[in-house]
């Protein structure tokens, strides 16, 4: 009966103690802080945004700039020697670039994939319905013939067997004033990225153009050699590419690579 009895008061006192399911969990606090400098395509522009600020509610005390531009245009900054922690292009060809120049010493990430599309005037006035109706258009809008949209829009006329005279042909310096013209009406279609036109919302209207004609466009990031904020860098990318990043890219069109 003794040993009964200091068995269930042990019994009882084992209850009294808090097992680790009821402790408290222990927050981690993001150690990282200082400055991170990211060279973006434009087309990314709205969906990067989003992963900047979702990237800085556990990273506080890292300040972010975002530089956007044609992925051309970044490539000749950072070799000409702008400051710059990662490069996130819309093409794998310009961060090549980059690995050949000793800017870049990793092998870059492909996070996300892209297609085209021909944008026009909300309600189609011009009736185009394929690339080849864009031959017969007074004025179309390309990238500039180096920068990737630009790159990706000569392929899709190729695939399709469209010429289109160079006198017809309004270039842009990104995807964003390439889709303007449109927009301001300066064109009657061009051939730009999908998120772009869902983006524009109903400024521009988009036309599908089929899987045979189309390109994959794939986006991909590094980190620049030389960075002062490495582990921010490092962390960014991870972030990009993690399944929480991946929704964000999602919910801006963007399709897995």
């Amino acid at each position: 009966m003794k040993r009964l009895s200091l068995m269930l008061v042990a019994a009882v006192l084992a209850s009294l103690v808090p097992t680790a399911v009821d402790a408290s969990p222990i927050v981690e606090v993001s150690k990282l802080k200082g400055d991170l400098t990211i060279s973006a395509a434009s087309s990314l522009t709205d969906a990067l945004t989003e992963l900047v600020k979702q990237f800085r509610k556990d990273n506080k005390g890292v300040k972010v700039r975002l530089n956007f531009g044609s992925s051309s245009t970044l490539l000749t900054q950072i070799q000409s020697g702008a400051p710059s922690d990662i490069m996130a292009s819309a093409d794998l060809t310009n961060l090549e670039k980059l690995v050949a120049s000793g800017n870049v010493v990793v092998t870059p990430k492909v996070f996300a994939r892209n297609t085209m599309v021909i944008a026009v005037k909300p309600g189609n006035p011009k009736s185009v319905h394929s690339v080849a109706d864009l031959a017969s258009l007074s004025f179309i809008a390309l990238c500039g013939k180096t920068v990737p949209c630009g790159v990706y829009a000569s392929s899709v006329l190729t695939r399709a067997g469209v010429v289109i005279a160079e006198s017809k042909v309004t270039r842009g310096i990104d995807v964003k004033a390439t889709l303007s013209a449109v927009a301001n009406g300066d064109a009657d279609a061009a051939i730009v990225y999908k998120t772009d036109v869902v983006a524009a919302k109903k400024t521009v209207a988009g036309i599908d153009i089929p899987s045979a004609q189309n390109v994959k466009a794939m986006y991909g990031i590094a980190p620049i050699r030389g960075s002062k904020n490495p582990a921010n860098a490092k962390a960014f990318i991870d972030f990009v590419m993690s399944e929480q990043g991946w929704q964000i890219l999602k919910s801006f069109g963007f399709q897995r690579p």
